[in-house]
């Protein structure tokens, strides 16, 4: 298949129990890496305020700082006539308002050129959602670890462990896919808590420290490029067994097709 892909294509994957590939990008060179690899999506994350700019959270990152980048990785795609679907996040505080949120929207992808817009947060995202969704923006919503949430979780930890709070998961991310959400990422929660979600949504489930039972992972390429001076426990270093970042990438991409990433040691119970 040489067009670029659509979301029905990765509803498709979803149905046919195809495993997707996620992979961030912040400029055109590594986007076009990401690329060649053969991710089915690229993520122009907020993650940058942290491994491009050097702040200890996601927070200082600005919408006009992701527009930019954005537009880089949109450039590099292009370049290569890429596949792959892009998205970006809404950093902190674009998306206070449904009205805000669509004002946010329309920049990254009119300015951008962003095919998706993600977001963080579960029932009291809902009606922004629905702004989104009716005005035809796709919407990537995110559950779990959301670290622009960081100061009021009290760090980046495991979430979704209390039975109280794994319910009150699955529930959110039933009414975000009814809400009109057309992809999910999980972060950093048990890896049957996922596998649960999973299994009761239709829209693609992309995990990351999540478990091997999500229809597609996603890491932060730097990460497994081994330029993170400490990556997350969810993460591998490719780059110490595959050299070179196009092979490293790669081999990702490979091992998530064939279920050998995630292992048990980059999961959580």
């Amino acid at each position: 298949m040489s067009r670029p892909l659509t979301l029905v294509d990765l509803r498709g994957m979803k149905s046919r129990g195809e495993r997707m590939v996620c992979l961030t990008a912040y400029d055109a060179s590594l986007a076009r890496l990401v690329e060649a690899a053969g991710a089915e999506l690229v993520l122009v994350g907020d993650s940058l305020g942290m491994v491009v700019q050097g702040h200890d959270t996601t927070l200082p990152v600005t919408l006009d700082e992701v527009i930019y980048h954005t537009r880089c990785v949109a450039r590099g795609l292009r370049s290569v006539a890429g596949r792959a679907v892009l998205i970006a996040d809404l950093p902190f505080m674009s998306y206070a308002t449904p009205e805000q949120a669509l004002h946010s929207a329309a920049r990254l992808m009119k300015e951008g050129g962003a095919q998706v817009v993600k977001l963080e947060g579960g029932e009291p995202q809902l009606e922004t959602v629905q702004a989104l969704s009716r005005q035809g923006i796709p919407v990537c919503a995110h559950l779990g670890l959301t670290p622009q949430s960081v100061h009021k979780l009290g760090g980046y930890r495991v979430q979704g462990r209390d039975p109280k709070a794994a319910q009150a998961m699955l529930e959110d991310a039933v009414a975000l896919e009814a809400a009109g959400a057309d992809l999910l990422i999980l972060e950093c929660i048990p890896s049957p808590l996922a596998a649960e979600i999973t299994r009761a949504l239709t829209i693609p489930v992309i995990g990351i420290g999540a478990g091997p039972a999500c229809d597609g992972q996603v890491l932060v390429s730097y990460d497994l490029l081994g330029f993170t001076a400490r990556p997350p426990r969810f993460a591998r270093n490719y780059a110490q067994s595959h050299g070179a970042p196009d092979q490293a990438l790669k081999a990702f991409v490979d091992d998530v097709r064939k279920g050998a990433f995630p292992g048990p040691e980059h999961g959580f119970t």
